[in-house]
């Protein structure tokens, strides 16, 4: 794309308190600081602002929660008015700026006001994601050191309730560091007990807080510091400074989804992922549109209408989901039939990331929606995208596999093993040219050291995505896997990506994955996993036969794919992520932890059965 973004004339854009007078900091690589001299505040610049300038009125945050048959909605005036008392709640329990408060909520509003009352007084939050277990919470509590955690007393499932208080109680009494008080919302659909002297009911102090007025901090300062799973099980709390951010992600929600002020849009994710902090509550509010927040799932609440009829009835302009959610609606609706019961007119654009998307969901969706569908890349790191075909650009063709080209701002490079730049179409590391652009992460908490090691040190002058993939002549980058999932197979350097796009474009699969196992002969070889769409009687064998046949004559003999096995369902991770390194280490009879994040452990036993 040969689009570039001046970066001091984009941080016009939005509201300074100081208005910078240097564009970047590299005196320190690869610690570079944008806007250094600035002063701003993120929660003035996503709810004050838009309330002086005329969309006090307007609709700021849209709140849909099928598990609990409710929905409300906030005005800009009505939001800014619940996080400035909030902020003061926060005051009185006295958070300082600079203060951590750790946030460990569901979808419901209060999640979305807490991190936005932090902002306001220049506390750090942390959220973590709602019905975490205790240990990992425990992890976090300690490494973070919050003054004080915003709770609730109880998630809501499709099937269960899941009390959240216990588990905070239980990582409290674990964890070395003790907050001073734990703010608890009361749900209806379970009462927490308090903890005389240190829980606080949420409505109670409220209720009585006065309205705090927003603190001007430096655009270095730390807006929030969010877990991401490290290799070695500590957790990596990657550091998201003030100023980089509101620039950068305003610019995106135009630049890249072609968002206006006051269009309606929907990233159907969770806040305590990347894309809930991005795409939920900062972005859409920095550009003054409207954001949906959703309190259930793609299919299930109730059946796999479930996004189409958000969409008609809050006419949602642009949908930002995972594939893994298309995957779980198309398996339950694979002609589509609930789409046409709902009127998708307002709907423009579908965005997915989080995982690879192949092309065959790729299609599905395109062909259902009629609308572009855009498979793009980026990571808890990056904050916002690498790669998308930014529709508020410059609109390219759709090339099903491919997040398209690089987003201005970043230099992507394809590194061989020595950090030399490959050919055009030859497969190796992603990496990104140094500096970051705005918004990206500035460090790890607590850990700079780590911080160059884990990401600057392998490839001198360049982010090491830790993706593998490749470049084609038309500029068109290709993410096929994890830098540990590109295999080996007799000196072959083969992309698990490539094979699962074969397996998922056969008409009976739902969804597939594939790892790479060691062999005492080729080192290691391919193995598939299948998951078939409902409804499917036919002879399993056959459809293995059949995956089997396509993936030798799609990639060649080379491949050595033999061994495919079908299985009810994959481990992945609450946000929909496949767990193919763990699944690699039980096929290879290594050691693994489970996954903090992992949606049901009990997976895990399956597919150790299938594979041992």
């Amino acid at each position: 794309m040969s689009v570039t973004v001046d970066w001091m004339d984009e941080a016009r854009a939005i509201h300074w308190f100081e208005p910078p007078q240097t564009l970047l900091d590299d005196s320190n690589p690869p610690f570079y600081r944008w806007f250094p001299d600035g002063s701003t505040n993120a929660c003035y610049n996503a709810l004050d602002y838009h309330v002086a300038h005329g969309r006090a009125q307007q609709t700021a945050l849209i709140v849909d929660s099928p598990v609990t048959g409710s929905a409300y909605s906030y005005s800009y005036a009505e939001l800014l008015d619940a996080v400035a008392r909030c902020a003061g709640a926060l005051v009185q329990c006295g958070v300082e700026t600079g203060d951590r408060v750790l946030i460990y909520m569901p979808m419901v509003a209060e999640a979305v006001i807490g991190m936005l009352a932090c902002a306001r007084i220049g506390a750090v939050h942390s959220v973590v994601f709602g019905g975490f277990a205790s240990n990992e919470l425990a992890v976090r509590i300690d490494d973070a050191a919050p003054r004080v955690i915003l709770s609730a007393s109880c998630g809501i499932e499709p099937t269960r309730v899941v009390p959240y208080k216990p588990l905070l109680d239980a990582a409290i009494d674990t964890a070395v560091h003790k907050p001073d008080h734990c703010i608890v919302l009361q749900r209806d659909a379970l009462a927490a007990e308090l903890v005389e002297g240190r829980d606080i009911d949420w409505q109670r102090v409220m209720m009585d807080a006065p309205l705090q007025e927003c603190v001007p901090v430096p655009a270095n300062h730390p807006l929030y510091i969010l877990y991401t799973s490290g290799t070695t099980g500590q957790p990596k709390g990657v550091v998201r400074d003030t100023g980089g951010s509101i620039v950068a992600l305003k610019w995106s929600m135009k630049a890249v989804y072609d968002v206006n002020p006051g269009d309606v849009f929907w990233a159907a994710s969770d806040v305590g992922w990347v894309v809930g902090h991005s795409y939920i509550v900062y972005g859409p509010l920095f550009n003054g549109s409207t954001s949906v927040l959703y309190e259930g799932k793609p299919v299930g609440t109730p059946d796999a209408g479930a996004f189409w009829r958000v969409i008609e009835q809050y006419e949602v302009n642009v949908l930002f989901t995972a594939p893994t959610a298309f995957r779980a609606i198309r398996k339950e609706d694979p002609l589509g039939e609930c789409i046409r019961q709902y009127d998708l007119s307002s709907l423009r654009s579908l965005f997915l990331a989080g995982e690879r998307c192949d092309p065959d969901t790729l299609n599905w969706a395109q062909e259902q929606l009629r609308v572009p569908v855009i498979d793009h890349w980026w990571q808890t790191e990056t904050g916002w995208p690498i790669c998308s075909n930014c529709l508020g650009i410059e609109v390219l063709p759709i090339v099903p596999g491919s997040p398209a080209r690089p987003v201005p701002g970043y230099d992507v490079v394809v590194l061989d093993e020595t950090g030399e730049p490959v050919s055009d179409d030859t497969i190796g590391a992603l990496a990104i040219r140094l500096p970051l652009p705005p918004g990206t992460f500035v460090t790890l908490w607590n850990a700079d050291e780590r911080f160059e090691q884990a990401y600057f040190s392998r490839y001198p002058g360049y982010y090491e995505t830790g993706d593998a993939g490749y470049i084609d002549d038309n500029g068109y980058v290709f993410v096929m896997a994890r830098t540990d999932d590109v295999i080996n197979v007799a000196g072959h350097r083969l992309s698990t990506g490539a094979m699962e796009e074969v397996l998922a474009s056969h008409p009976d699969v739902a969804e597939c994955a594939v790892i790479g196992v060691k062999d005492s002969l080729k080192g290691q070889v391919p193995l598939g996993l299948l998951v078939l769409s409902d409804g499917v009687t036919r002879d399993p064998q056959e459809i293995v036969s059949e995956v089997i046949a396509a993936v030798r004559e799609t990639i060649g003999p080379v491949a050595v794919f033999k061994r495919c096995h079908i299985v009810n369902r994959l481990p992945k991770t609450r946000s929909g992520k496949i767990l193919r390194a763990t699944m690699r280490s039980i096929a290879d009879q290594q050691p693994y932890k489970v996954p903090a994040t992992i949606d049901d452990p009990a997976i895990l036993d399956e597919i150790s059965d299938l594979l041992l």
